[in-house]
This record gives structure tokens, C-alpha cells and sequence, in this order.
């Protein structure tokens, strides 16, 4: 059944194709193991507002109940972390669940006009890489002269809507772009051969992060294969419930990364690399692309995956400071990743892990669930801050884009400053022998 005919003859708040599945639902025991890890039962504890509730709206919405105003609500308030996952002891596929409502919201709820209007903006937008590249210059002049701290001092800025407002607050400092080549060498013996994802965010305001990834899989012996035609991998879209949307950016990913040769896909962006893992669930009615998107996720790796299981070969130099590691969401929750990036860092000589406190709660950014809810993301960027400062570290990591932007937004917030990097960055500069004065020259 396709999507278009899905709701003919369905009752209640979803149509027929793809609903939540009841037997997944069943899984859920209501034990409240989720309770205390769920970012937005932390702000207002309210139970619809918790993964149980939510549950327990989508089995009403199988049993009848019309997918209402306020059913749609509880599940735009979530983040779709999945720390619920971490925490459940019944193993309930709640990212699943969440995907098949969200896509449901999408094609059977109507929205009011100014939600429609800045979700078509959002999303004409973040997704797609030339369009990012071209406000990079502008962006870049408007950081250059200041006019940001002249809105805020003149209060125009406060008078723009809070999605806008929290849009400003996220840019990053516009770094310099250097363009990468199609296929980066080994740096001596080849050891494996991979592609690699630039991402979207990434590729236009984190080409730093892109660089340095490629300088340390070459030094760890990778043939590193970076296709040009490659675009925004669905993860923005496929979180949103933009189901569609997420399957043409899946196919043109698979297209240009479903490179023969390549023993793994490289992701240095957590968002991105939970969503490519999923590709053969998204993909699995697709009857071109189910069994390649099933091929293609096995090989999908986060770039700490893919370090730890190949091992060190190149040296690292002594990078004698204070690091807090902040866990991405998708990175811990999502792909279960949290043992690999602080193996990395321990592995660097003089460097010092520190953790933070209450790490599994979400900073708010949860794709554009900031710019979507920006005062709950504000509340959750405010605790997240607070536990970042408190470890006294010199510099946070973190091992995705928007996390960086949350988080930094925060500190600036509260008048504080933190340098920030990714986990590839401080590789990279322990690899090169840089100093750590070169991580920490850029503010927060």
C-alpha cells in the first residue's frame, strides 16, 4: 500500500500505511524506567509528556481517538532522543514508534499557517548544502561588523519571533572552507577503504571538522573516497516525520556513497549516521533500493567506530588538557556509541576526560527541534550549560553539529565562553603534534 492510498478506509488518528505497530506498543510495560531520562518529563513532568504517555497516545490512536490538536503536541514536544531506549528494560523500539507517528502527523495533520510557514523554511533550507554554502558570506559579514550584538543592544532582536531568535543565536563563527578532494590517499600502508559523508551543517559551517577527519583516517591507513555528488542524507527530514523527503535524500545518498570498493561509510555527524543506519527500515518497501539500503547500512560506521576497530598506527603527541565530553544523542541513544570516542581520548597522552553530570539528558538541539520549540530546547540548553561549566573543563567535544551550536548558544547565553571541538579534531592535533593552544584559541 502506498501512502497516497493509505487512508482509505482507516479509523481513528492514523491511516493505514505504516501505522505504529501494536505489537510494539505491547512491548511498553509502563515500568517509568523512562521517566527520569526523558529531557521533557525533566522540564514539566507531565505523563503524556513522557515516552509511556506517548505510547499510550498511539495505542488510543489505533483504538479510535482522532489524532487531535493536543495529541499532536505531545509529539512535537519530543526531543526523539531515545535515552528512553538506553533506559528501558523491555527493549520497547521507540525510535521506530516515533518514526511511524511522526510520518503519520506529517500526511494526515494540518498545521496552523505560521507552524507550516517555518517548518517549509526550516526545511527548504537545512537540508540542502548549496543553499547553506551561499549564506556562508553573508553570515560571515554579519559576524564580521557585529550586527548581532548591535541588535541585541538595540532590542530589534527581541522583537524578531523565538524561532528566528534562536536561528541567529546558532551560527557558528564562519570558518575558512578548504575544499576537500575526491580521494585522499593512506598515509603509508592501506589498511581499509571508505567513504565518507560531509553532511549538510557540517559541509557548510564545520568544514574543519570534515578536514580533520579525512587527515586522521589517512593517517590511520584509510583510503578516504569523498564523492562530490553527494547531498543531505534524510536525517533531518526522516526525524521530522518527512517521510518522503527522507527517502529521495536516502536514494541519492545510497547513489553517491554506494561506492564499489568501499569497506565502510564514514559519518563524523551523530544525527546523520543514526539515520543512514536505519536506511533499510526506511527504504524496505522500495523495491530499487530495499536491498542495496540493507547493504549499505551494515557498512555504515561512525568515524570512532571505525578508529577503534581498526586501531592506532599513528602517533599521537601529548595534549596536556581538561576535556569534557559531551554525548550526542544519536551518537550514545541512538547507535549506542559511547565507549569508542572516550577510548580515543584517554588514548591521547596528558589529556584529561571529565564527565558531565546527568550526560544522557538531551541539550535541546535534537536536529531542529530548537528552531521547532525553542523555549523547551532554551530550558534543556540552560541545564546542559550549567553541568558544562561545572566540570571546570578547558574544552568541551562533542560529536555532532547541532549539538556544538546548542551548547555554545547556551553558554553565550548565561555570558559564559567554552571552546569547543570535535572528538576527530583533538585526534588530529595530537596526531600533527599541534598545540593545545591551537584548540583553544577559537571562543565558544
Amino acid at each position: 500500500m502506498s501512502e497516497e492510498s493509505g487512508r482509505s478506509g482507516a479509523e481513528g488518528a492514523f491511516d493505514a500505511f505504516n501505522p505504529p505497530e501494536r505489537e510494539l506498543i505491547d512491548d511498553c510495560v509502563h515500568c517509568g524506567f523512562c521517566l527520569p531520562t526523558c529531557p521533557t518529563y525533566e522540564l514539566w513532568g507531565e505523563e503524556m509528556d513522557s515516552p509511556r504517555g506517548r505510547i499510550h497516545l498511539m495505542e488510543a490512536g489505533l483504538d479510535g481517538e482522532p489524532l487531535s490538536g493536543s495529541m499532536v503536541e505531545h509529539f512535537d514536544n519530543c526531543l526523539g532522543c531515545m535515552a528512553c531506549v538506553t533506559a528501558c528494560p523491555s527493549g520497547v523500539r521507540y525510535g521506530t514508534l516515533l518514526s511511524r507517528t511522526r510520518a503519520q502527523v506529517e500526511r494526515n495533520h494540518r498545521r496552523e499557517p505560521g507552524q507550516r510557514w517555518w517548518r517549509a523554511v526550516i526545511f527548504a533550507l537545512f537540508p540542502h548544502r548549496r543553499r547553506l554554502r551561499a549564506l556562508r558570506g553573508p553570515l560571515a559579514l554579519y559576524q564580521r561588523l557585529g550586527l548581532g550584538d548591535l541588535l541585541r543592544r538595540t532590542g530589534l532582536l527581541d522583537r524578531l519571533p523565538a524561532g528566528v531568535r534562536t536561528m541567529e543565536s546558532l551560527v557558528p563563527p564562519v570558518r575558512r572552507s578548504v575544499p576537500l578532494p575526491e580521494r585522499v590517499p593512506a598515509a603509508g600502508p592501506r589498511r581499509a577503504v571508505v567513504g565518507m559523508l560531509t553532511g549538510c551543517v557540517q559541509h557548510a559551517f564545520f568544514p574543519d571538522v570534515n578536514a580533520a577527519t579525512a587527515r586522521v583516517l589517512t593517517a590511520e591507513g584509510c583510503e578516504v573516497v569523498i564523492p562530490r555528488a553527494q547531498g543531505c542524507c534524510g536525517a533531518l527530514s526522516e526525524h521530522s516525520g518527512r517521510e518522503r523527503e527522507a527517502k529521495r535524500f536516502a536514494r541519492a545518498t545510497l547513489d553517491a556513497l554506494d561506492t564499489a570498493g568501499v569497506d565502510y561509510v564514514v559519518v563524523n555527524s551523530a544525527g546523520c549516521g543514526s539515520a543512514m543506519k536505519e536506511y533499510s527500515r526506511l527504504l524496505a518497501e522500495d523495491p530499487l533500493y530495499a536491498s542495496r539500503a540493507a547493504e549499505f547500512a551494515e557498512r555504515v560506521r561512525d568515524v570512532s567506530e571505525v578508529l577503534v576497530e581498526l586501531g592506532p598506527v599513528a602517533r599521537r603527541a601529548p595534549l596536556p588538557m581538561r576535556v569534557a565530553y559531551h554525548d550526542a544523542c544519536h551518537l550514545s541513544h541512538g547507535q549506542g556509541i559511547r565507549a569508542q570516542p572516550r577510548e580515543l581520548l584517554r588514548a591521547i597522552p596528558g589529556l584529561e576526560l571529565r564527565e558531565i553530570n546527568r550526560g544522557e539528558i538531551c541539550c535541546g538541539s535534537a536536529g531542529v527541534y530548537n528552531l521547532l520549540r525553542p523555549n523547551a530546547a532554551a530550558e534543556l540548553g540552560e541545564l546542559k550549560a550549567d553541568h558544562v561549566l561545572d566540570t571546570g573543563a578547558d574544552l568541551l567535544v562533542t560529536a555532532n553539529p547541532g549539538c556544538s551550536m546548542q551548547i555554545r548558544g547556551a553558554l553565550r547565553a548565561r555570558g559564559a565562553r567554552m571552546p569547543m571541538a570535535h572528538t576527530v579534531q583533538l585526534l588530529d592535533a595530537a596526531i600533527r603534534g599541534c598545540s593545545p593552544e591551537s584548540l583553544l584559541r577559537e571562543p565558544g
